[in-house]
Order: structure tokens, then C-alpha cells, then sequence
């Protein structure tokens, strides 16, 4: 079922289980027989390995520290898309890595329990700047792993008191694009890991 909502819709999933239901095994596979352009982000390096992917911070050339939707002011360097001018973050970003985000159809994002909220809506707005600007994540479909029982967000004191007026929570559900989308909860029960 998990397999079919993403070959043959575009729309977003989160998938869940607890520890030792497939959920990496389920991304492997998909790697393997989706014939849809996608990359893999985790939010750790060691996520990254075991998902085969990279960071969501190296991928998407994030600065580190909390980062607000709405802030309109020179230290966001994705706050408008009517800008042309080429702020810092553009200027790092490779032609070949434009034209792998401009054909991107699938976004899987492992341990997604760990991704905070703020850092979803910065995915947001990179995907916005170099896809379809009118859609959440540029209509790029998202394929979210993770198991909210497992690690959470980390936000320290000074982050969330930045963001505590943005957002409800730091959890990625807390994203004001993924808000704006209809997504998909899908939960493997059986566990094959003993």
C-alpha cells in the first residue's frame, strides 16, 4: 500500500512503525524499483549512512540556528523569491545541484522524528525558489520516515524561545507548508525484527 502512494499518486507520506517493522528496509526496496528521481535526507550523518542518503543540512545548504518562515530581512538567505539577486546560499549551490532539485519528484526525509519543524518550511522554501513556486515543497512529493516514539527534535533554550512564535511544537507536523499539504499516515505494525 506504502509502495503504491508513492509510485502512483504524488502525495505525501508519512510513513511510521515502531523499531523492527521495515521501515528502512521499505525505503532500500524503494530505492531499488521506484523509477521516480528522488534523493534521500536524514537529518544526522549516521541517519544519512543507513538511509544511503545525505544531510538535510549538506543537501539543502542550511545554515545551522533556528530559521523563520516568515523573516524578511538579509540574514534569511531564502526570504524572496522575487529576488534575483544571488544571496550566499545561492551562490553555493552547484548548477548540477539546481538541476538535480528542478527534476526532483520524490524527497524521502529518514528519522523524520528528529527534523524540526523550522527546517522542513527552510526545505520549503529551497524547493519553492528553484520548482513551482506556488506549491508546498515546490510540488515535490515527500516521503517522511520516522517513528515519533524514537528520538524527537532537539531545540535548545535560545532556538525555541526564537521559535516558540512561529510554531506550536518543534515536531515536524508543526511545519507551516506541510500544514498546507494533505498528507498521508501510514503505519507498518508487524515487527520482523526480533
Amino acid at each position: 500500500l506504502a509502495f503504491d502512494f508513492v509510485q502512483y499518486t504524488n502525495k505525501n507520506i508519512f510513513l511510521t512503525g515502531k523499531a523492527g517493522t521495515g521501515k528502512t528496509t521499505f525505503l532500500h526496496n524503494l530505492k531499488l524499483k521506484s523509477p521516480k528521481r528522488m534523493i534521500v535526507v536524514a537529518p544526522t550523518g549516521v541517519a544519512a549512512i543507513n538511509a544511503g542518503g545525505v544531510t538535510i543540512h549538506s543537501f539543502f545548504q542550511l545554515p545551522f540556528g533556528p530559521f523563520l518562515p516568515l523573516q524578511k530581512n538579509s540574514e534569511n538567505p531564502f526570504h524572496d523569491f522575487e529576488d534575483k539577486s544571488t544571496t550566499d546560499s545561492a551562490k553555493r549551490f552547484s548548477r548540477e545541484k539546481i538541476n538535480i532539485i528542478k527534476s526532483l519528484d520524490l524527497l524521502v526525509i529518514d528519522e523524520i522524528s528528529m527534523v524540526r519543524a523550522d527546517i522542513l518550511d527552510a526545505i520549503d522554501e529551497v524547493l519553492r525558489k528553484y520548482k513551482n513556486r506556488f506549491e508546498p515543497f515546490g510540488g515535490t512529493q515527500l516521503l517522511m520516515i520516522g517513528d515519533l516514539q524514537q528520538l524527537a527534535p532537539i531545540a535548545k533554550d535560545d532556538e525555541w524561545a526564537i521559535l516558540k512564535d512561529h510554531y506550536e511544537n518543534t515536531f515536524f507536523f508543526s511545519s507551516k507548508a506541510l500544514q498546507q499539504t494533505r498528507y498521508i499516515s501510514i503505519e507498518l505494525k508487524h515487527i520482523y525484527r526480533q
